[in-house]
């Protein structure tokens, strides 16, 4: 479990709780409006919609559903960027997919410790909830785990997922200068998140089947192959970016003592 959480609680004002659900999508007509409609709107202020380019109905079942829908252009981290832009409103940012896998019921759980002003970034974990059966293939398992290992040697924050279900305040999503464009957006974001010394923390959550169509990850051994491969190239980037800013950092630290 992560609780990345430094002292001084009380010198950080609790957030001030606006929450706007991000979702992006291609090709999720079959489940889309089920998702929208089951959203929490006694707790979510708006649902935003970012369709990477659809070709079925995915749109226009959104926006009958009660979401707002932009176009944001091929790219998931793109779509993930592009709707926080468009929440300007937004204190809080929430994450989901579009296939009715997630659990709409879980956005209370996430939201509730970045209100409270004690965390600024809540991840779910499918490893540690309840999964139906034949929702998560063992690979995608693994590859979290090995992940937040790799995490943990680097910044000391092992998260043990890599789910698209998160919640984190936008200014400090802002920040983060997030660049990934891809599926690895999520372990960028994860990353940067433990690099900055975010308060960090992982719940369980409950995971489904997709309620229709196929992931455009694990649905094929191409998709797979090709998430696989930018999850990694994401890794080996931000790791090495965070060598040089440690070096820097160390550096900083050395420049007074220069004469």
């Amino acid at each position: 479990m992560i609780d990345a959480a430094p002292g001084n609680g009380a010198a950080r004002e609790a957030a001030a709780g606006r929450v706007v659900v991000v979702i992006p999508t291609l090709d999720e007509e079959q489940s889309i409006a089920d998702v929208v409609r089951s959203i929490p709107r006694a707790i979510v202020s708006r649902v935003i919609v970012a369709d990477g380019g659809s070709r079925d109905a995915t749109a226009a079942r959104a926006k009958a559903a009660g979401a707002e829908v932009i176009d944001a252009g091929g790219g998931y981290g793109r779509a993930c960027l592009a709707a926080t832009t468009a929440a300007e409103d937004a204190d809080i940012v929430v994450f989901m997919d579009g296939d009715g896998a997630d659990d709409p019921g879980s956005i209370a759980a996430l939201v509730e410790p970045i209100r409270s002003g004690r965390y600024d970034f809540v991840i779910g974990s499918r490893a540690r909830g309840r999964r139906e059966e034949g929702s998560i293939a063992w690979h995608q398992l693994a590859a979290g785990r090995v992940a937040g290992w790799g995490m943990w040697l680097l910044y000391g924050v092992g998260y043990t997922d890599m789910c698209a279900l998160r919640a984190i305040r936008r200014d400090a999503l802002l920040k983060l200068a997030m660049r990934e464009l891809t599926y690895g957006w999520n372990l960028e974001m994860q990353m940067r998140a433990a690099r900055a010394g975010l308060r960090i923390l992982e719940i369980p959550v409950d995971y489904r089947r997709r309620r229709g169509g196929n992931s455009k990850v694990a649905g094929s051994l191409t998709g797979t192959m090709q998430a696989g491969a930018r999850i990694i190239a994401t890794f080996v980037r931000v790791s090495s970016e965070s060598s040089l800013w440690r070096r820097g950092r160390d550096r900083q630290r050395e420049l007074p003592n220069v004469r």
